[in-house]
């Protein structure tokens, strides 16, 4: 069983350490970036060096680490240093195959966050890295999970990193993934037409298989790939049948929709079948592959504060009581994930 005992959240809005939820920050162009602060305990040499998904993710993670002996390092991210990667293969053409800095290669490759946290920190434990595209975070928080099926007693950092990268806004742009006309985040569910905005975030859990003093349980986790809402529809019962007492009930849906129209079929049949108080918050966080490890973060303050910031409610008021939350995101309209938090002791 996995609990979640301390998070931290480097977003698009006021989400690390000194967090506020009530205040919206716009989008700029259609993106969302996120908000970096001033990095504590990074040594201003590396710090220099590091591309933007390694600063956000070791700074994101640093705060976590002064206070717990930590066994392994778990992260998801579907491009890592994508931005470092573009700059060192334009080198490669830029120099005609010769003498290359190595710093851009280095940061680019998408388990250069976790190897970093590993140096920095001087540990030498599990340090893994799951690249699975729009499942990305789902596939670590299933690894930490076995993982402390088989040691309950380690402790893990679990994470997922993302950035927004001009290469990869540009395909998914061309592709038909982001709005093709200008509008704010504000306005994201009142539009109908193809694409979202664009997102990126660093999000790191402390995890391990005490419940003591623990903020949040994670209860179940299931991933699919399909293109058929019917599907979807059958298999959210089959997981809260699964996951869920009888005598509990879903108390809040924190639903990932993000202004396509295409994608709202899937949303529409999950919202349907749960029936209960549903949330949005792809307007805070804007769209990327590990948008759900942010929605898990919020899950965490909600759980903890017993409240859903008013410009996150699709419908109906506060719930009364909130102690399970289901999470479904949907990435492309074909990689889906259901993810249950319970609340903490």
């Amino acid at each position: 069983m996995l609990y979640i005992h301390q998070s931290t959240c480097i977003s698009p809005q006021q989400t690390f350490l000194e967090v506020d939820l009530n205040t919206v920050h716009a989008s700029s162009d259609n993106k969302l970036k996120v908000i970096e602060p001033t990095y504590e305990g990074i040594p201003p040499g590396i710090l220099r060096r590091m591309g933007k998904a390694v600063r956000i993710g070791v700074g994101s993670a640093l705060p976590l680490l002064k206070a717990v002996s930590l066994d392994g390092f778990i992260i998801g991210t579907a491009n890592g240093g994508m931005e470092d990667c573009i700059k060192f293969l334009n080198q490669i053409i830029q120099y005609d195959e010769g003498l290359l800095t190595p710093g851009n290669f280095v940061q680019s490759t998408p388990n250069a966050i976790a190897g970093q946290l590993g140096l920095l920190t001087k540990n030498k434990g599990y340090n893994i890295t799951h690249v699975h595209r729009g499942l990305s975070f789902e596939n670590a928080a299933i690894d930490a999970m076995m993982m402390l099926h088989e040691y309950p007693s380690n402790n893990y950092l679990l994470g997922a990193v993302d950035e927004i990268s001009a290469y990869n806004y540009n395909i998914d742009y061309l592709s038909g993934w982001y709005k093709k006309e200008m509008l704010s985040n504000k306005e994201l569910y009142q539009t109908n037409s193809a694409g979202s905005i664009a997102g990126e975030s660093a999000v790191m859990f402390i995890v391990n298989g005490d419940e003591t003093n623990a903020v949040a349980r994670l209860r179940g986790i299931q991933t699919l790939h399909t293109t058929d809402e019917n599907s979807i529809e059958k298999q959210v019962n089959v997981f809260i049948q699964k996951h869920l007492p009888d005598e509990e009930k879903i108390d809040l849906l924190l639903s990932g929709e993000n202004g396509d129209n295409r994608l709202s079929k899937y949303y529409t049949v999950v919202e349907s079948s749960i029936g209960k108080t549903t949330a949005r918050f792809k307007h805070i966080s804007g769209e990327y592959a590990t948008a759900s490890s942010f929605a898990v973060w919020l899950a965490t303050q909600i759980l903890t504060t017993q409240k859903v910031p008013s410009h996150m409610l699709q419908k109906s008021g506060q719930p009364s009581i909130i102690k399970n939350i289901l999470i479904y995101n949907n990435y492309k309209g074909a990689q889906h994930s259901f993810i249950l938090l319970t609340k903490g002791n």
